[in-house]
This record gives C-alpha cells, sequence and structure tokens, in this order.
C-alpha cells in the first residue's frame, strides 16, 4: 500500500523571514530532494488543506486565535502590536522577508488533521504530513517556532471524531514537546513518549524524566532526557528498553510521530550525535511499533536546522518507516558515540523504568 504524502506549496509562507532559524525554503528544498531521490511510485500525494476555527479551538482558546490572525497580518505592514509578549515568546516574533505565518499555521494544522483522519479510516496505512510536529505551542502561547499545535489538534480529533481511546504519540524532535506533554498531561488515554537532549541543556528546560503526568494520566507521559552527543547506540537502546515495550502494553489504536532532522550530529541548534542510519532506524522502529494497531501510523515532519542535513534525515525517516532500504552518505564527517555517553544513557533508561515501573508491567 502507498503512503499518503500531504504537501502544498503553500507551507513555504512557514517563514519567520531574514536571520531566523525556522525559514520556509526546508519546504520545497524537501519536496525536490524527495522528487530526486525517492521512488514516487511508493507515495500519493495529497493538497494539504488550512484547519477551521473548529478545528484549532480543540486546543487553543478563541482569544488566541484571533490574536494570531490578527498579530501576523499587522506584523506584516511594519506596526508593532502592543501586548504581543503576553501570547507569544521573541522566537516567534517575524522578522523582515516573513511569510504569512497565520494562515500557513492553520495549513499545518489542516494537514496533521486529515493525515490522522485517513488512516483512522484505513485510506492509508501511513500518512506522512510535511510540516507537522509544533509541539511547543499551548492553549494560549506560542514559543518555540510554533504557533499552533497540530500534534495535539490530530490527536484530539481523533479521539473526538472516531472515539478512539488509547493514542501513543513518539515525539522525537530534539527539544522536548512541553506543549503537548501539557495538553495531555492528566489523560490516560494519550501515552506521550518523548525523546530529547537533556533539558539542562537545551530549550525549552522541560522534559525531565521525573515529569510523569499528573491526576489519571500519572505514567502516560515519559520524559527519556539524552545526553550530549547521544547517537545511534543511544537512540536504539532508548527504542528497545522503553518505546517497544509501551506500546505493546499500551496496544494503541494508532501511533503518531513527530520530529525531524534535528537529532544530527551536525544540527546547527542542537547537541546530539544521530546519524542517517540511526534516522532510518527510528523509522523502522517506529513501523514495529505499529504492528500492535494494524500499521497505522501518521508521522510530522518540520524540525531541522541544518538545510543539508534537513531532507536527508527526513527522507531517512520515510523509508525507515515504510521498510525501503536505501542509504545516503553522510555530507559530514562523523564523530562516533563514545563508551561514557552511552552509560549515560543506560542511567537514563534505569530512572525512567524507576519512575514508570508502578504504571507499567513492562518497565518492571
Amino acid at each position: 500500500m502507498k503512503a499518503a504524502l500531504l504537501y502544498s506549496d503553500n507551507l513555504a509562507q512557514y517563514d519567520f523571514g531574514q536571520g531566523h532559524p525556522f525559514r520556509g525554503d526546508r519546504y520545497p528544498r524537501f519536496r525536490e530532494f524527495f522528487r530526486a531521490n525517492l521512488n514516487q511510485d511508493n507515495f500519493e500525494i495529497i493538497e494539504s488543506s488550512p484547519a477551521s476555527d473548529e478545528d484549532l479551538m480543540l486546543v487553543h482558546s478563541e482569544e488566541y486565535i484571533h490574536f494570531v490572525e490578527n498579530f501576523y497580518r499587522i506584523q506584516a505592514s511594519g506596526i508593532d502590536v502592543p501586548g504581543a509578549y503576553r501570547f507569544l515568546s521573541g522566537d516567534n516574533i517575524p522578522k523582515p522577508g516573513a511569510g504569512n505565518l497565520a494562515q500557513a499555521a492553520r495549513l499545518i494544522c489542516g494537514s496533521s488533521k486529515l493525515a490522522g483522519e485517513i488512516v483512522a479510516e484505513g485510506r492509508y496505512e501511513k500518512a506522512i504530513a510535511l510540516g507537522g510536529g509544533m509541539h511547543h505551542a499551548s492553549r494560549e502561547y506560542g514559543e518555540g517556532f510554533c504557533i499552533l499545535n497540530d500534534v495535539a489538534i490530530c490527536t484530539l480529533n481523533l479521539k473526538k471524531k472516531y472515539g478512539l481511546e488509547r493514542i501513543l504519540v513518539l515525539d522525537t524532535d530534539a527539544h522536548a514537546g512541553n506543549g503537548t506533554a501539557h495538553t495531555f498531561y492528566d489523560d490516560p488515554q494519550v501515552l506521550f513518549i518523548d525523546l530529547h537532549q537533556d533539558p539542562r541543556t537545551i530549550y525549552p528546560g522541560k522534559g525531565f524524566a521525573h515529569e510523569i503526568g499528573r491526576g489519571e494520566g500519572k505514567g502516560y507521559t515519559v520524559n527519556i532526557p539524552l545526553p550530549l552527543l547521544a547517537g545511534y547506540d543511544s537512540y536504539n537502546l532508548v527504542m528497545e528498553e522503553i518505546a517497544l515495550p509501551l506500546s505493546r502494553e499500551f496496544d494503541p489504536q494508532i501511533i503518531i510521530r513527530n520530529g525531524g532532522s534535528d537529532p544530527h550530529f551536525a544540527d546547527e541548534l542542537t547537541q546530539l550525535g544521530l546519524n542517517l542510519k540511526g534516522f532510518h532506524m527510528i523509522g523502522e522502529r517506529v513501523r514495529e511499533m505499529a504492528r500492535v494497531c494494524q500499521g497505522k501510523e501518521v508521522d510530522l515532519l518540520c524540525s531541522g536546522y541544518n538545510l543539508e542535513i534537513l531532507p536527508l534525515g527526513w527522507s531517512s525517516l520515510i523509508l525507515g518507516l515504510m521498510d525501503i532500504h536505501q542509504e545516503f552518505a553522510e555530507p559530514f564527517p562523523e564523530h562516533p558515540q563514545g563508551k561514557e555517553v552511552f552509560i549515560k544513557t543506560e542511567e537514563v533508561v534505569a530512572e525512567v523504568k524507576r519512575n514508570l515501573q508502578e504504571y507499567w508491567r513492562s518497565l518492571g
């Protein structure tokens, strides 16, 4: 069966402007690489469409949605908007040359929502939504280059529209998905597993191993803070020891994975050590996890801050997910992960298991 690939040329409008780390050219750059290097017969390209206000209000307040629409329109005309920092962090303020961010954010949310729907309905076993994975945005606050949280919207739409009661969200972005975690922190119907760089060393400074949920959702948030330079061996260990056993025990009805190429050792904003082979391995592991739900998986891709690596990393994730064996050469010299880093990863795995063993037999 072909995988659905959701894409729109208008994704390029998700662009914070000159000098900002997040520019919209990542999307046409990937699309060009994809056409030249991947077998198009394996994919069905589907045009993305924007989310409605009703869709956005699954996660965000009406006041915040209206603010976003007005702020980015006014800011684009060069007029400062008083009180913007009530709703946005400084890194979400556009610079000269920015795109139509409000509409592009809606497009991303609509795309991720549709990806979830076509998988839930059995039209495709797997759907890949380019632009998805804006995991830092919360109900009334946009931060970390994320204006609206499409991951949470996709998840909550699956619960509301299809009555799904067990959804596994796997976040492999280098940064902790604080907005997604906050949305589902007390929800036992969403198992949120988050692999990210040690929050003591990177934005947003959240996602510690002791943060495991609250109330009925206690035990359903699984933070795995990886040591600096964690690479293939560390990621493989975490997938084998935590992600795979939890997926079997939780028995999800669908899996949503988000995260792009920023765990790569050559990324310009992070300090992890994953290579392209490691991204392929993550895709393979997610495919293995999805066996418990008849292969149903939604993949959301947006992050990565080395544009030479980005199309290679995204493609490796997709190919691993689809069980296609195609390798790409590393464009930068690789530094193998040292034994000390692996030992630190083992310590993290042990801590995560201690924190969660009373909630999960598979981690006992």
